[in-house]
């Protein structure tokens, strides 16, 4: 007689397969990091001289993409872009509409799609586990974001390569530094929380 051996646990890969995985469930998941999106859109700080505030949104970028992983991140970030351009007031200051997407600041939302696949690829591979590996991943994230970003404003607004630096990148360098520190330290702050990181 043969006895079964139980196969032992599988390791969660992201922090949203510790809840489990089912269809419903990761559709939820993929909702709310698109209303999470739009939620810190809101947390809009003009900048002079720019027409592209400084938002919360990067933030819940690299923290829904970390946690989802890369598909369903990705999927949250299109479910954002696709209902804020149909006219949902989900981008910055409840805009909404596809002439914010074909806009100066259109750029950085399209650019939300390969940052959270490449963050959630990441955190896949566990670089989101640890303050020392999980910040300069959500830097770089963020500067996926930018290089798509910048050159969008340069030809949207008619800008030349410096103005659009200028304009689109340099006053967003602090903040962006801020928003990684907090998603570095929040995302393995949440795997201790689980105890399964």
């Amino acid at each position: 007689m043969t006895t079964a051996v139980p196969l032992p646990a599988q390791r969660p890969l992201v922090l949203a397969d510790v809840l489990g995985r089912s269809r419903t469930r990761d559709l939820a998941l993929v909702v709310t990091a698109a209303l999470f999106t739009a939620a810190l859109a809101q947390i809009a700080i003009p900048v002079p001289g720019s027409p592209v505030p400084i938002t919360g949104q990067t933030l819940a970028v690299v923290l829904t993409a970390a946690a989802l992983g890369p598909h369903r991140g990705l999927a949250g970030q299109a479910l954002y872009l696709v209902l804020g351009a149909i006219g949902l007031p989900f981008y910055s200051e409840a805009s909404g509409g596809f002439e914010v997407i074909s806009g100066a600041t259109g750029g950085y939302i399209v650019g939300f799609l390969p940052a959270a696949y490449l963050i959630g690829l990441a955190a896949k591979h566990q670089l989101d586990r640890a303050l020392w590996k999980a910040l300069p991943l959500f830097v770089a994230g963020q500067a996926i974001i930018f290089a798509v970003g910048v050159p969008w404003l340069a030809v949207t607004a008619h800008l030349s390569a410096g103005e659009a630096i200028a304009a689109g990148f340099t006053p967003f360098i602090v903040g962006g530094l801020i928003k990684a520190a907090v998603a570095g330290a929040a995302l393995p702050g949440l795997w201790k929380l689980t105890k399964r990181g």
